[in-house]
């Protein structure tokens, strides 16, 4: 009797009865076509479920790796697949596979293909053909999923995969082609408050992903697999566009679907905005802070006016007796120049800064910049400012582009003069029309270049307006919650609205505005002031 080893594969674990390369079907065949042989005996079955074929090599395919030691041990003498693309469909590596137990005395039969011989180069050809063809499909497949899922995504619908926390899957009505009931994203409510706090945490408080992984865990909060959160967990939250309303896949986007919707785009950007400076530690051009530790107001953005320093934070402590023997101990946090004290350049600044009274004299500015905005317009009067603007704009475009089609039509009139002029039979001399000519190009020149900058102007103001009405409500925000928000809280804010504070001798202090909050006051308030002295 022949020994007969027989191995299944299926790509997908999930791959059943009504399939036609489900493993149970490939078993009652193998089982079939033995019987119908005289001398065969099927005595191990090798399965494979969830393997692809054509994306995983043999080396790393278990069965395949036992079936070759079990061939080197002359364990059996027959290979039986249901097909050869069961062994695998790459093209640069099965046909040799199959080759190798060929040569090694072991007979490979498929069910619907027969035996594979290799007794002449037209053998040999043929094996190779297979898998080629073999490997197309696949590859054929690949796309056609591939593209599938991409037009789905695009479409607003979900495609599988782990379900983003803040969601949860509910039945859509709609049924697959296995004539399975298909189901949707949706927003899962209690979930959802985690999200927005989270982003909260990370944009106004300015805790790290691993401060509010720790916090989470405390509460008792866990993620849709019941683990404790960890870094990579907050991390992907901040990062998914899901939050936005858009679903992605790879490189396919869908429209935004609001019901989606968790985060709003401009706490997005800026919980992008903080992770994007945080990950460049060293850039002299950040000015978040990498985390919301220590006393000190401005741990992030704060500068030598000498040498263009980031300034350090550290912390001393001062101890003393008093007559009647009882000991003191008072903590200072100070600000350091790096540069001045360990004198790497010729900084004529001072060494340290006494931090209560910097950061004192910077809050003073930022109660005077939120003093002003409560003699701001509302919201709704600045908008109408805007369009008005805008509006304007639209009618000096439209003048000139009338003025400028006047010309065009001019132009083309001028034009066929040429003809009537070299034939003798035009009102205009040569020089007048040519003069003419160049009059009316001039003209359409100016008036193409006026229409430019004004679409570029127009281009500008819908910016601003649209970059205003956020300024202008997260600046109320902040007016209203500043002094009573926590020290984490104002340390965020004096991120945000300021680009960089310099210090210079005899605490002179120097604060840059972001240029969207600058643009913001001097349109609306009466000055900003960007000047003080601590003391």
């Amino acid at each position: 009797m022949k020994r007969v080893y027989t191995l299944y594969r299926v790509s997908t674990a999930k791959q059943v009865d009504v399939n036609r390369d489900d493993i149970p079907m490939q078993r009652i065949a193998c089982h079939e076509f033995s019987d119908r042989q005289p001398d065969w005996e099927i005595l191990r079955e090798f399965e494979e479920k969830g393997i692809s074929g054509f994306k995983v090599s043999a080396e790393k395919r278990d069965a395949i790796q036992d079936l070759k030691e079990a061939a080197l041990a002359r364990e059996f003498d027959v290979l039986l697949v249901f097909m050869f693309d069961r062994l695998g469909r790459i093209e640069n590596e099965t046909p040799f596979v199959l080759q190798w137990f060929a040569e090694h005395e072991i007979e490979v039969w498929s069910v619907n293909e027969g035996q594979q011989k290799f007794e002449n180069h037209v053998d040999k050809l043929m094996n190779y053909i297979r898998f080629w063809q073999a490997s197309g499909e696949s590859e054929k497949t690949s796309i056609r999923v591939k593209t599938r899922l991409n037009q789905m995504t695009e479409e607003g619908l979900y495609t599988g995969g782990a379900v983003p926390y803040g969601y949860t899957l509910v039945k859509n009505g709609r049924l697959n082609k296995k004539g399975q009931e298909m189901r949707d994203l949706a927003v899962d409510v209690t979930e959802a408050d985690l999200v927005r706090r989270i982003f909260r945490m990370t944009i106004s408080e300015g805790y790290g992903s691993y401060q509010i992984a720790s916090i989470l865990n405390k509460e008792g909060f866990r993620t849709h697999g019941g683990a404790e959160f960890q870094s990579n967990h907050i991390l992907r939250i901040l990062k998914n566009s899901i939050y936005c309303g858009f679903l992605k896949n790879g490189e396919a986007t869908s429209d935004r679907i609001e019901s989606l919707r968790i985060i709003d785009d401009h706490d997005f950007a800026m919980a992008q905005e903080i992770l994007r400076q945080r990950a460049h530690k060293s850039d002299e051009k950040r000015t978040i802070a990498l985390h919301n530790k220590g006393k000190a107001l401005l741990s992030g953005n704060i500068f030598c006016a000498h040498c263009g320093c980031r300034l350090t934070t550290s912390r001393y402590v001062e101890e003393y007796r008093k007559q009647d023997g009882t000991e003191v101990c008072t903590e200072y946090v100070r600000y350091i120049c790096h540069h001045r004290s360990r004198r790497l350049n010729d900084c004529d600044g001072a060494t340290t800064y006494n931090a209560e009274k910097i950061d004192t004299a910077v809050m003073d500015v930022m109660r005077n910049l939120f003093a002003k905005i409560a003699g701001c317009p509302q919201e709704e009067k600045i908008r109408s400012a805007y369009k008005k603007m805008m509006a304007e704009n639209h009618h000096l475009q439209q003048k000139t582009e009338v003025e400028l089609e006047k010309n065009r039509k001019q132009l083309e009139k001028l034009r066929l003069e040429i003809g009537k002029v070299l034939e003798g039979n035009s009102i205009y001399s040569e020089e007048d029309l040519a003069a003419a000519l160049n009059t009316v190009k001039s003209k359409i020149t100016e008036g193409e270049t006026i229409l430019e900058k004004l679409q570029d102007e127009d281009a500008q103001k819908k910016a601003m307006c649209d970059n205003m009405i956020p300024a202008y409500q997260q600046f109320r925000s902040w007016a209203e919650e500043f002094e009573n928000a926590s020290l984490e809280t104002k340390k965020m804010i004096a991120c945000q609205l300021f680009t960089r504070v310099e210090i210079g001798k005899g605490y002179k202090v120097h604060i840059e505005l972001n240029m969207t909050y600058r643009q913001f006051l001097e349109d609306w308030c009466s000055g900003t002031v960007i000047e003080a002295i601590a003391g």
